[in-house]
């Protein structure tokens, strides 16, 4: 496969090179270089390249892989997804192919990070080391991400596949809702939802199949592309998402997919067997209460959690984490759909070093705040949601509200949900408002949304807030919940009344 992408990339180098003289138009460059997982920022001068990283998951050398790529093509700025992945931005033309290459080389296949092609694999980032997680589900996660890219010179979807899988009903990567998710069960199988998604017009995830055991998980995935491709609107972009077969199949959508699932089966050869590890390194316990810090299921091991600002991250900041644990034993990083870093299966007091380099971090829940790139650098985006974070942390710092005083938001730039606005406490996405007849930024305000399992469900929208006035918003809220003494989920439980009267005053 190794081989078979170099060849595509002289392909690739050529259409660069021709676009970035202006022989090529936007669009057509677009859906040719999607596929490669890198598209052209906005004004068309440099690019971004997506790192497929499955279930987010870096050991400490592939970390330094990218450390390495970063200093050998000067890459200053780099930002982690909600879809657990790694971009890089800022990227000259002249030498988008040879990172592309490079990162290839170091088992980074960007393949189907873009385009109408299966994307990056999830899961829950803490699968393995949760306590009460109900199993590691990152094996068969690991196994489906193979498959997957196979898959992608082998069948013409419609448009992308999102597949995830969760260990505990956190449902951190919204396997209840997306594309197709496999969520474990305490017993240790899967139940199997598909058809969701989030962005325009968004759906929750029927159930297609129960506890079904994991070494049949291949078929299901089969089954899934097959389903769409016969069903999937390929003559209409806006509708060619799995989401739409509820749709156009109805009541029949389950029957339909067990048909291809029993199909699938019955043609074999896709079993899979995975090897369950255990962690074995001694535990150290340590008296360290940062907020920072989670326990693990194993004794005497933590993570640390690290949440770059608007999930954006300094190459010095995994430099400073590098040095921190290269000799530190079985530790490793995991990339959330928060956005967040976890540096996992630390002992006490290589937690406490992990801490010190990491403080340039969030310190409040509204500091954690999940924000797509934006409409400065993303051709899709209406808004700049990364401008819009940071004009509203700048607003409350004067205040000092309690770390839990204001929630974590969830802000897209435009529709498509890349900063997952539909299930945060507080969602924004990029819009236009009128005032006095004319039109000037604003953004639509979620409140309510949920991914929890047994809980989900998408915020409920109220309406736009032009740009300017949510730091305002954002800073009487703090203040409203902070005399009111309680957590702001607390209050929002609570005193929605109070909550929705707030907002009122701005939309």
């Amino acid at each position: 496969m190794t081989e078979e992408l170099k060849q595509q990339i002289d392909e690739f180098r050529e259409k660069a090179a021709r676009f970035s003289k202006g022989e090529i138009s936007v669009k057509d460059y677009k859906s040719f270089s999607g596929k490669f997982g890198s598209y052209a920022q906005r004004g068309a001068e440099s690019a971004m390249l997506r790192l497929r990283i499955a279930g987010g998951c870096l050991s400490k050398e592939k970390l330094k892989s990218i450390i390495d790529m970063c200093d050998k093509y000067n890459i200053q700025h780099l930002h982690c997804t909600t879809c657990q992945t790694i971009q890089l931005h800022n990227i000259p033309f002249d030498i988008l192919a040879d990172l592309m290459t490079d990162a290839i080389e170091n088992g980074f296949y960007t393949p189907g990070g873009g385009g109408d092609f299966p994307r990056n694999v999830m899961v829950s980032p803490l699968t393995g080391v949760e306590k009460g997680e109900n199993f590691d589900v990152l094996p068969y996660a690991q196994k489906a991400s193979e498959y997957l890219l196979t898959q992608i010179d082998a069948v013409k979807m419609p448009r992308k596949l999102k597949v995830c899988f969760s260990s505990s009903p956190a449902n951190t990567v919204h396997a209840t809702f997306r594309d197709l998710g496999f969520v474990s069960r305490p017993e240790g199988g899967f139940d199997v939802y598909c058809a969701g998604g989030m962005g325009l017009n968004p759906r929750m995830g029927v159930k297609a199949a129960e506890n079904i055991d994991g070494s049949k998980i291949l078929y299901y995935i089969k089954a899934m592309i097959e389903l769409f491709c016969e069903y999937g609107n390929y003559e209409n972009r806006s509708r060619a998402r799995t989401r739409y077969l509820q749709d156009t199949l109805g009541d029949t959508l389950t029957e339909k997919y067990s048909e291809f699932v029993n199909k699938a089966i019955s043609e074999g050869g896709l079993d899979i067997n995975v090897i369950q590890e255990n962690i074995t390194k001694q535990g150290i316990e340590t008296s360290c209460d940062s907020r920072r810090i989670i326990e693990q299921k194993q004794k005497g091991l933590y993570t640390v959690k690290f949440h770059p600002i608007g999930g954006n991250i300094d190459p010095q900041i995994l430099k400073n984490i590098y040095t921190a644990i290269k000799d530190m034993d079985s530790v490793s990083l995991r990339v959330s759909p928060e956005e967040t870093i976890y540096i996992i299966n630390c002992n006490g007091e290589e937690a406490e070093k992990v801490i010190s380099v990491t403080d340039s971090g969030a310190k409040t829940d509204i500091e954690e705040s999940v924000s797509c790139i934006g409409a400065s650098i993303c051709q899709q985006g209406l808004r700049d949601s990364q401008e819009l974070l940071k004009r509203v942390l700048d607003a409350v710092k004067p205040y000092n509200f309690a770390p839990d005083a204001l929630p974590v938001m969830h802000i897209s730039g435009c529709m498509s949900s890349c900063g997952t606005h539909q299930i945060g406490s507080i969602g924004f996405h990029g819009k236009v408002k009128m005032i006095d007849k004319k039109p000037v930024p604003g953004f639509t305000i979620n409140i309510n949304g949920s991914d929890k399992q047994g809980h989900e469900h998408f915020g409920k929208e109220l309406g736009v807030i032009a740009a300017d006035d949510i730091p305002d918003f954002i800073v009487e809220l703090g203040k409203s919940v902070t005399a009111s003494n309680m957590s702001y989920q607390q209050y929002a439980n609570e005193n929605q009344d109070n909550l929705i009267s707030i907002i009122n005053k701005y939309i």
